[in-house]
């Protein structure tokens, strides 16, 4: 079964052909074309996404990138209505609608969220041997979530951020510290070389070498909801820790560069904390057999580490999967996977009613 998928949830605009198979528990999936145009260099002006400028660059790059699959033969079409940006959830909708009018083919509305989780499940381009329950962390910038999933498609919430999404919590404290959007590979970068002391020569702050280890030694975020007994956590008042502490040392302009990277590093230290914490708290709550994380702050080679290393030592029972960093951020490719693993499974179809963007769609919701 081949799906055309098409992804406009938030500044990506993505178009997939993903071709599946199932086999008992199994699942096949082959990406016979991809394409993927982001927005980001748009959007840094303004510090993060804005959404009618959003929608204006879904709705030129659409047409643009669907030259290159206009020739394509397919059983069913694949679109993101939500969760997302409304407005850029529109445009791929209605993109869809008609395209599949055109082609006589059915049209999936699939979950984003879905999307990262089944996708994280992908190992060389198979999804076999999953062992039930599944526990999934689901991080970006609009996102901050444990899903449990017991069976295939049925999710449970289990704990979510109580505030900011850890995407935009990076975002924000990359700003700042005077860091270019999008901050989360920025703050990785500078965090990476604060903890080696080594020099980064492709970054704009270049000039890391000689680092104060008295300063680094100084930075103490607070790590908010570590010791609750719930798999819930929160961003906010670690991003205001940052301001305050940032002020008390007199200000950004104060700094040496290889002091801004000791910030960053601590507060990726915070963050790596708190998931660890919360990530063994629902680990022990849910007696999961796997555990896999998704969404664009997946790419955190920091986090992937860390949570790799305290899983297998503390539940070496447990697989952990992760996605390929390829597919971490928004992409059409995951939704052509989650479509087609939902549509070989037998699943109906929700094209009876009409197609809505929602979006603050849970994943929860998924039937």
């Amino acid at each position: 079964m081949k799906v055309l998928a098409i992804e406009t949830s938030c500044d990506e605009t993505g178009i997939a052909l993903v071709e599946g198979q199932k086999a008992a528990d199994s699942f096949t999936f082959t990406v016979l074309k991809h394409a993927l145009l982001s927005q980001a260099q748009l959007h840094a002006e303004y510090g993060g996404v804005y959404p009618n400028l959003a929608k204006r660059e879904h709705q030129k790059n659409l047409p643009v990138l669907f030259e290159q699959f206009k020739d394509e033969k397919v059983d069913v079409i694949a679109v993101t209505h939500g969760p997302g940006l409304e407005p850029a959830l529109w445009t791929g909708i209605e993109f869809s609608k008609k395209l599949a009018a055109e082609w006589q083919v059915p049209l999936l509305p699939t979950n984003h969220m879905e999307g990262h989780l089944i996708s994280s499940l992908v190992k060389d381009g198979k999804i076999e041997n999953v062992e039930f329950p599944v526990l999934g962390l689901l991080i970006s910038g609009g996102h901050t979530e444990f899903v449990l999933m017991k069976e295939w498609f049925k999710y449970e919430i289990i704990g979510e951020t109580l505030d900011d999404a850890v995407g935009e919590a990076f975002d924000k404290v990359a700003r700042m510290l005077g860091l270019p959007y999008p901050g989360g590979p920025h703050i990785s970068k500078l965090a990476a070389a604060a903890r080696s002391k080594s020099a980064i020569t492709d970054h704009p702050l270049d000039d890391l070498q000689g680092g104060n280890s008295t300063f680094a030694a100084s930075l103490k975020l607070p790590r908010p909801m570590i010791n609750t007994d719930t798999c819930d956590v929160s961003f906010s008042g670690l991003k205001t820790a940052v301001l305050y502490m940032l002020r008390d040392t007199g200000g950004i302009q104060t700094l040496s560069s290889a002091q801004i990277a000791d910030f960053a590093r601590e507060f990726e230290d915070a963050v790596g904390d708190i998931f660890t914490a919360k990530t063994l708290r629902a680990l022990e709550q849910t007696g999961s057999k796997t555990f896999v994380i998704g969404g664009g702050v997946a790419a955190n080679s920091y986090l992937r580490e860390k949570l790799g290393a305290v899983v297998a030592k503390e539940f070496p029972e447990v697989e952990f999967r992760l996605p390929e960093h390829a597919i971490t951020g928004d992409n059409a490719i995951m939704i052509g996977e989650a479509a087609l693993a939902r549509r070989l499974s037998g699943l109906e179809d929700e094209t009876k009613e009409e197609i809505r963007a929602m979006g603050q769609l849970s994943i929860s919701s998924a039937k």
